[in-house]
């Protein structure tokens, strides 16, 4: 070897290790002990953030979901708005409060450890309505239901572990795809407007808007006009026009771009709710001195915890399974199998869009893609996912999904799974809250369901509604969710119309063999399940 080209292998091995140097000092966390292992484990010097970047996206982050705590609670235990009675008997606000928040720390801290992606999770809006109207609706008890999300976990887990999630995923024709998630917002939507007194019963039409004339004062502000209280629930002109103002100001604070805008909407809500009863009170109404009256005091929070024990805690293990004997004996075991898998997979189904939407969209914002352009450790992330529904199921609480909200915290700068803990860690002090949040009235949770809705509503645009090939199964889908109030149907008859569709048109072969089984059993249980 020349003199030459020693110098120039020489040179090279120089300029490589040089390389390998700033690279090393580049990923080094300037942080020493304790917080420097913290760095380098997350990888935030490397990802180019810092602590307190990531903990202020933390806190955006908590910000923006922590709303769930208060709505999932509020739909476990809503009412009935025929019979007036709760639709699941044997669960309470602080029960329910309790087991939101366990599954949103777990799945916020697998996030954190597991995937270590800003991230995090709670109870997925949607997918608790229906557990509720779907499932409890329609007879199954509250532990039954568990036993769903439970298989809907453990379902995750196998598709997500064996490479199979992209079959079941392939399988939904596009337009239903896009579909769902209009429906599944209008349905929210319409249960949040029915919470709050908005839609009311109507016996000609089924359905009716509420009155607001205010000409005949001592008509409009009667008990049962303006405000009275009907199995716990406060009816009237009142919850309504707070819930219409919370939702204008959500919109009003997301615009300015406000984080936490949801939270403010309910809590300003709130204050609006009891400030207009507090008038009323002092004026006398009958009404409004039943909302004071039905406040029994800041309880202690430790009794959320007891609560849960007794109703949530592990029930879908020691009275989910035997409680299908009931089921079965009323519908018969053929139509229960049928039942099973359809919900369940309708569950799963939603669980992967969802997640798979929040992903994509979350981890675009914030660059966080790889070479391919998926979002980074995406496997982990889907795990995490699966792993917190099982772990929700246990808790007491419906299926556990990666929230949308994540890309605030996102967008404020999380770049690591730290981001996620620091949320994490705000879910664990805020399950001490219970006692205040169960005094949060149905008017102003409901703010948090129709402006979901709203939201939701975005993948119309989406849906090519100039091809009626595509058109028909997504109306259908959405119609179906939306005003027959079956998730579950609603994707069974969009997939089902669209394979007919699609064989009528000479377009046999575009159908998959999973779109084929898929739709086979949704047709089955449409036509021999009573769900």
């Amino acid at each position: 070897m020349s003199e030459e080209t020693k110098e120039e292998v020489v040179s090279e091995t120089v300029k490589t290790e040089e390389s390998t140097v700033a690279t090393a000092e580049e990923v080094t966390s300037p942080h020493k002990g304790f917080f420097g292992k913290v760095d380098n484990w997350f990888g935030i010097t490397k990802a180019k953030s810092n602590f307190k970047t990531e903990i202020i996206a933390g806190l955006t982050t908590f910000m923006a979901m922590v709303y769930i705590l208060i709505v999932n609670p509020a739909i476990f235990t809503s009412i009935d708005a025929v019979t007036g009675e709760q639709i699941i008997g044997d669960v309470s606000f602080q029960g329910m409060y309790i087991a939101t928040a366990l599954g949103a720390i777990v799945g916020t801290m697998l996030m954190a450890f597991l995937a270590k992606m800003p991230l995090a999770q709670a109870s997925g809006m949607g997918v608790n309505a229906f557990v509720v109207f779907n499932l409890c609706g329609a007879g199954l008890t509250y532990a039954s239901a568990m036993v769903f999300t439970l298989l809907d976990g453990v379902l995750f887990i196998i598709l997500t572990t064996t490479g199979l999630r992209k079959y079941i995923f392939t399988a939904i024709p596009d337009e239903v795809k896009k579909a769902i998630n209009v429906g599944l917002g209008l349905f929210i939507a319409f249960i949040g407007l029915q919470n709050a007194g908005v839609i009311v019963n109507n016996d000609s039409t089924l359905v009716g808007l509420v009155s607001f004339n205010v000409l005949n004062f001592n008509a409009a502000f009667n008990p049962t006009i303006f405000a009275d209280v009907v199995a716990g629930n406060v009816v009237g002109m009142l919850p309504a026009i707070v819930s219409i103002a919370g939702v204008i100001a959500i919109a009003v604070l997301s615009k300015k771009n406000v984080k936490g805008a949801i939270l403010w909407g309910i809590l300003g809500s709130t204050a609006l709710y009891y400030i207009i009863a507090g008038i009323g009170f002092a004026a006398g109404h009958e009404g409004c001195k039943a909302i004071f009256a039905s406040i029994s005091g800041i309880t202690n929070p430790f009794q959320a915890f007891g609560s849960w024990g007794i109703e949530s805690a592990g029930k879908v293990f020691y009275e989910g399974f035997s409680d299908f004997g009931a089921y079965i004996n009323a519908n018969g075991a053929a139509n229960f199998v049928l039942m099973l898998i359809t919900s369940a997979l309708s569950l799963c189904m939603l669980d992967m869009f969802d997640t798979l939407g929040t992903l994509y969209g979350a981890c675009t914002k914030g660059g966080l893609l790889d070479e391919e352009g998926n979002p980074m450790n995406m496997n982990k992330c889907m795990l995490a996912d699966a792993i917190a529904t099982t772990s929700g199921a246990i808790f007491g609480t419906s299926t556990v999904t990666t929230f949308v909200e994540s890309s605030a915290g996102v967008a404020a700068g999380g770049k690591t799974g730290f981001t996620a803990l620091v949320t994490g860690a705000c879910f664990v002090l805020a399950m001490f809250l219970s006692p205040i949040a169960q005094y949060i009235p149905k008017a102003a949770t409901a703010t948090a369901l129709i402006w979901v809705g709203v939201l939701m509503m975005s993948t119309v645009t989406k849906i090519d509604w100039t091809d009626p090939a595509a058109a028909l199964p997504a109306f259908l889908t959405i119609a179906v969710m939306s005003f027959g109030y079956e998730i579950s149907y609603g994707i069974g008859i969009g997939i089902i119309s669209s394979v007919i569709v699609r064989i009528c048109i000479g377009k046999i072969k575009e159908i998959s063999v999973f779109t084929w089984i898929v739709a086979v059993f949704f047709l089955s249980t449409l036509f021999f399940s009573p769900l």
